[in-house]
C-alpha cells in the first residue's frame, strides 16, 4: 500500500516534526483527576508543561513560561512591522481524561494504513472501519494508536504537538507573515477545569483559536451547554445478618434510581446530531451511603433545567418509597455554548475558513457534541473557536490519530497565522472584541 499524498508540500514538510513531538508528548501520563485539590490536578501534567517551555525557548519564544497554575504561555512575535496586527491566541490542553488509563502509553505508528482492521496487542482491542466510518477514508495514512489497554492521549496532545511544530516552524521562517501569537498550553480541560484560572488579560489576545476537533477540515463554533448533576442517597447501614427490618440500601435505590431514567432516548448511545442527554458516568456507594453523578448536555441552555427536574423528580419519587431513606440532588454548572459569542465575531471563522482551504482541504463547519476550553474562555470574553487535530475515538483504548491529518492540521496553523496577518487593527482595540 502506498503512503496517501499530504494535502501540501507544507504539510509534508511539517510532518515529521509533529509526529516526533506526538510520539514524545503521549508517553508522559498527564491524566487528569476529579475533585483536584490544586491546578494542575495530576504532576504529570507540570512534567509536560517543563517539556513544552523548554522546547518553546530552544525555538527562540524567550518569554515561554509554566506559571504558578500550571499553564504554559509563549509569545511568538510577528513578523515585519507587526505593531498594528492583531494578537491572536493558539490553545490546546495538555491532560487526558480519566476515562481511561493514561500510563505507560506506547504509542504504534501503523505506516500505509492498508484499509482493514487494525488490532492493537493488548486487550483484543481492534480498530474496525466497519464502525468507524472516518478510518475508511484513511487509506494509504499513518496511523497512530495505543497498545490496546491505555488511551493514545491524542485528545488533547495531537492539537499541542501541531501547535509547537507550526510555531517553531514560523520562528524559523520569518519571511513568512503573521501576526503576534499567544501561545497557552492548559492543565485540567477533561474536568471542566481548564479555563477556570486562566488569565484572559494577562493573555492578551482579541481572539484564540482551540486545536482540539477531530476530523479534517473542522471548524466548530458551536458546543453543547453542560451541567453536572449529583445525587446522594443516604441509607441505613446494619449487619446483613441482622438487617431484617432495618436495613435501607441506600445502593440499591441508587441503581433503582438510574435505572427509572430513560433508556431509549436521552442518552449518549442513543442521541446524535443536535440532541441531548443525560449520562450518568459514575456510582458508588454503601449500603449507608450512595452517590451517583450525571452530565447534562444540550446544544439548547434551557433544556438543562429540563433534564436536572427529570432526574430529581425521578430519584424522589424512587426514594419516596422508603420513608427512612433521603435524597439530595446537587446541579454544579459547568460551561455554556459557545455559538452566541462566536456569532458576534463571525469572521474568526471565516477566516479559519480561509486558512483550511489555502491547505487544499475543504472547510467542515459543525457543531462539537461536547465542549472545549474555548466554551468557557469565549463566555468569559475571548472567543475561542474550535478547530480539528485529527484525531478520534476520543476518551477511550481505541482511540487514533492520522498523522497525515495532524500535519495537515499544522499546516493550517501557519495558513491561519498568514490570513490573519492581512488584517490590521486600531490600536484601541479591546481584548475580547474578536478583531
Amino acid at each position: 500500500m502506498e503512503t496517501a499524498p499530504y494535502t501540501s508540500d507544507l504539510a509534508a514538510a511539517l510532518a515529521g516534526d509533529v509526529l516526533e513531538r506526538f510520539l514524545r508528548y503521549v508517553r508522559i501520563d498527564t491524566q487528569s483527576r476529579p475533585n483536584r485539590t490544586g491546578s494542575p490536578s495530576s504532576p504529570g501534567q507540570l512534567e509536560l508543561g517543563r517539556l513544552l517551555v523548554s522546547e518553546l525557548q530552544a525555538a527562540g519564544l524567550s518569554d515561554a513560561e509554566l506559571d504558578e497554575n500550571g499553564y504554559v504561555f509563549a509569545t511568538l512575535a510577528a513578523s515585519g512591522n507587526g505593531a498594528r496586527l492583531p494578537v491572536i491566541g493558539l490553545l490546546a490542553h495538555m491532560d487526558t481524561a480519566p476515562d481511561a488509563s493514561g500510563a505507560g502509553v506506547e504509542p504504534i505508528v501503523h505506516r500505509h494504513y492498508g484499509g482493514g482492521e487494525i488490532m492493537l496487542p493488548r486487550s483484543k482491542t481492534k480498530l474496525d472501519p466497519a464502525v468507524m466510518p472516518e478510518l475508511k477514508t484513511k487509506r494509504g495514512h499513518d496511523i497512530v494508536t495505543g497498545s490496546g489497554d491505555t488511551l493514545l492521549g491524542a485528545d488533547d496532545k495531537a492539537g499541542v504537538a501541531e501547535i509547537m511544530a507550526a510555531v517553531s516552524y514560523l520562528a524559523t521562517h520569518p519571511e513568512l507573515p503573521r501576526p503576534i501569537l499567544r501561545i497557552a498550553f492548559t492543565p485540567d480541560e477533561e474536568i471542566n477545569e481548564g479555563a477556570t484560572l486562566f488569565d484572559i488579560e494577562r493573555f492578551g489576545a482579541l481572539c484564540a483559536y482551540t486545536l482540539d476537533g477531530s476530523e479534517l477540515g473542522e471548524i466548530q463554533g458551536e458546543s453543547f451547554s453542560a451541567d453536572e448533576i449529583v445525587v446522594r442517597v443516604e441509607g441505613i447501614e446494619v449487619h446483613p445478618g441482622q438487617a431484617s427490618g432495618k436495613m435501607v440500601n441506600a445502593l440499591r435505590l441508587a441503581a433503582q434510581i438510574i435505572a427509572a431514567l430513560p433508556l431509549k432516548h436521552l442518552t449518549p448511545e442513543t442521541t446524535s446530531n443536535r440532541e441531548g442527554f443525560i449520562h450518568i458516568h459514575q456510582l458508588s456507594g454503601t449500603p449507608g451511603r450512595a452517590e451517583f453523578r450525571g452530565l447534562l448536555r444540550d446544544f439548547d441552555t434551557d433544556k438543562l433545567a429540563d433534564y436536572a427536574d427529570l432526574v430529581r423528580t425521578t430519584a424522589q419519587e424512587v426514594v419516596g418509597r422508603s420513608p427512612r431513606a433521603r435524597v439530595e440532588v446537587e446541579v454544579n454548572r459547568q460551561y455554556r455554548n459557545m455559538l452566541q459569542y462566536i456569532e458576534r465575531v463571525p469572521h474568526l471563522l471565516s477566516i479559519a475558513e480561509k486558512a483550511i482551504r489555502a491547505e487544499g482541504i475543504e472547510p467542515l463547519r459543525n457543531s462539537i457534541r461536547g465542549g472545549t476550553d474555548g466554551s468557557r474562555l469565549s463566555e468569559r470574553g475571548l472567543p475561542t473557536p474550535n478547530l480539528f487535530t485529527g484525531a478520534h475515538e476520543f476518551h477511550s483504548p481505541r482511540e487514533w490519530a492520522s498523522a497525515h491529518d495532524m500535519a495537515s492540521a499544522a499546516a493550517v496553523i501557519v495558513r491561519l497565522a498568514g490570513v490573519w496577518a492581512e488584517r490590521v487593527i486600531p490600536d484601541d482595540t479591546p481584548v475580547g472584541s474578536g478583531g
